[in-house]
């Protein structure tokens, strides 16, 4: 039965999913005319929109452990990464703290609202296979956000865990944030089953997906002693998702 639910609802979920990226890159352009904390609304409304679509497959999205944090400090979000559905609930959630992704060049091109909210709307994109000159972008990058009082979003484990097992967080892009802001807090989300709605790549997608997630408490952390502290964090993020 939930096969034949799939065959039908899947393609029902692509259409409302590209509707509202073509819609809202069009709000994105008219937003960016106005200020960029309309356009930062703008953004805002489009990741709501895009996990309202999930619920056409079923999907439901607990948030726990979440507070409201100061917006007069940037803060580092960083957290396990399992698909694209990780990314619409922490813009929403975090909305009121701004923040801004570091993410893959790829992404910032092609892609109807997604690019030119990573072109212009105050992310950072680097080329992985690049690393000192991603390195320099990621500086200038904590910079902007050092002045602004915008937060981060990022992935240290680099890539997508396809069977939702945290690896190991990379220090290389935290660190060059730490040289810039280093009393920047650090918040640990742990992010639970939405690789599950991919249904490992195929077209039809998983209905009825339970995803979570979970806001760990704030910290600072040290730069001479960054490997083991994000290995500390990994495993926290690890037992919260259990």
């Amino acid at each position: 039965m939930k096969k034949v639910l799939s065959v039908i609802l899947t393609p029902l979920f692509f259409l409302f999913f590209g509707l509202t990226l073509v819609v809202f890159h069009i709000v994105q352009l008219i937003a960016l005319r106005i200020s960029h904390r309309a356009h930062d609304k703008s953004v805002a409304i489009l990741n709501f929109c895009l996990m309202r679509c999930t619920n056409i497959l079923g999907t439901r999205t607990r948030f726990k452990g979440f507070i409201n944090l100061p917006t007069s400090e940037p803060y580092l979000f960083i957290s396990n990464h399992q698909s694209m559905w990780d990314i619409p609930p922490l813009i929403w959630k975090l909305r009121k703290n701004r923040p801004k992704f570091i993410a893959k060049a790829s992404l910032a091109k092609h892609i109807p609202s997604i690019s030119i909210n990573l072109q212009r709307g105050g992310s950072v994109a680097i080329d992985r296979n690049k690393p000192e000159e991603a390195v320099a972008k990621i500086e200038k990058f904590a910079h902007f956000i050092k002045d602004k009082k915008f937060s981060i979003c990022m992935f240290p484990e680099g890539t997508r865990s396809r069977d939702g097992i945290v690896k190991t967080f990379k220090a290389g892009g935290i660190d060059a944030i730490l040289n810039i802001i280093p009393t920047i807090k650090v918040v640990p989300i742990g992010i639970k089953n939405t690789g599950l709605i991919d249904n490992n790549g195929k077209f039809l997608k998983r209905l009825g997906i339970k995803t979570s997630f979970i806001m760990l408490p704030a910290r600072t952390v040290n730069s001479q002693n960054l490997i083991a502290e994000l290995d500390v964090i990994k495993n926290e993020i690890a037992d919260a998702i259990a």
